[in-house]
């Protein structure tokens, strides 16, 4: 009995003392194919999943509403009900009161071109005067001709697109899929949000959790603070914009004021935008250079009050996300994916963000950046005193 009791507890010993160690070159090899694989995945079917990141975007951003319902006893299928219903009646209300004043100014700008067409011509013909001195009377002709026709097509063009996508529908959108798709997405995705947190929580390799928990919810913090603090910014600057360019007299003011402020949700591009498109256009219909100096001077005052009040209040510095690097990942993601690349741009940019500084706190922690006199006072010799992300590093 004693040697055949004594034969299991010999067996299993090597049994719990063996543990295979997967090299650090096929854990790298398994991240890029995995990454690989999702890469290809969203190129071949990037024309079916819009729906579904923009319900996924919509169930992220109103997980706290469900959770504040949730926690005053709400079920989380009300819960979820409730928030959507909230959010779908806000959208309802804003195009209400705002869809129909822009669709005029729109229709009636596309119904003005032909006038501000003949007023470029006239600009560049008194240009091409001044120069008679200097040039021939034959290249002066070929000049008027060419910048004429070429001014002509161009207002032609510009109007005849904005007049399509508000008359004829919006043509990068598919509006059935977004009306019946998304909702229902936006809701399962939000009802099950929890469950499907801690499902993916429940295959994080347990060496990791402590490390990948904290680079999660530095994700979240920032991809949160950013969007929610930049899209506050974009509809302060919209109507601001607009409100001013209104009152100074512009012709279509409220309309270049609001694509100013939807565009300013990439950094500088809204003010950029907006300036370039009052100034032109007030040129075309004011002959006071005050009145042309007061356009200019909205813009120059939006982005100033912009960079020193409303980004630093409600965006602040703590997101971590550079405007050049945010400017490179939209315009990046629209390159490869069109209109969904650059909804996947931002959490890819804050995900990249998060993970940059995480190796570089890591580094800076490491013999490498310390050098070797330094290595006995890393406090990651000390297994009581390492902090739970260099554990997790150096197990990674």
């Amino acid at each position: 009995m004693t040697e055949t009791s004594a034969k299991p507890a010999v067996a299993d010993t090597p049994a719990k003392m063996v543990r295979y160690q997967m090299p650090l070159w096929r854990k790298l090899l398994a991240w890029v194919a995995i990454a690989a694989a999702l890469l290809v995945f969203l190129v071949l079917f990037d024309e079916v999943l819009l729906p579904f990141v923009v319900g996924l975007a919509v169930a992220y951003f109103l997980d706290p509403v469900a959770d504040w319902l949730e926690g005053h006893k709400a079920p989380r299928w009300l819960a979820a009900t409730l928030a959507l219903g909230l959010f779908a009646l806000l959208a309802l209300v804003i195009a209400i009161l705002a869809f129909p004043l822009i669709q005029s100014q729109v229709i009636a700008a596309g119904d003005a071109l032909p006038k501000y067409t003949a007023k470029v011509q006239l600009l560049f013909a008194d240009i091409l005067s001044h120069a008679s001195s200097t040039l021939e009377p034959e290249d002066i002709a070929r000049m008027r001709e060419a910048m004429g026709a070429q001014v002509g097509r161009a207002m032609t063009l510009a109007g005849t697109v904005l007049k399509r996508l508000f008359d004829g529908g919006m043509a990068l959108v598919n509006v059935t899929t977004f009306v019946f798709v998304t909702p229902i997405v936006a809701f399962y995705l939000l009802r099950d949000w929890d469950r499907l947190i801690g499902w993916v929580d429940a295959l994080i390799p347990r060496p990791h959790v402590v490390v990948v928990r904290e680079q999660a919810r530095q994700f979240d913090d920032t991809l949160a603070g950013f969007v929610r603090g930049q899209a506050t910014v974009c509809v302060v600057l919209g109507l601001g914009y607009g409100l001013a360019l209104s009152l100074a007299g512009l012709e279509f003011g409220f309309v270049i004021g609001i694509l100013s402020g939807i565009l300013a949700f990439i950094p500088y591009v809204g003010s950029i935008f907006g300036l370039f498109a009052s100034v032109g256009l007030a040129l075309l219909q004011f002959d006071d250079p005050v009145r042309i100096g007061i356009i200019a001077g909205i813009f120059i005052v939006g982005q100033v009050l912009e960079d020193n009040v409303l980004t630093p209040k409600l965006v602040g510095e703590r997101v971590g996300l550079h405007p050049v690097w945010v400017i490179f990942s939209l315009f990046a993601g629209g390159a490869v994916l069109g209109f969904m690349g650059m909804l996947l741009a931002l959490p890819v940019a804050a995900s990249v963000g998060v993970l940059t500084r995480f190796a570089v706190a890591q580094y800076r922690q490491s013999p490498i950046y310390l050098g070797d006199d330094h290595e006995d006072d890393d406090p990651g010799d000390d297994p009581g005193e390492s902090p739970p992300e260099a554990e997790g590093a150096s197990a990674t």
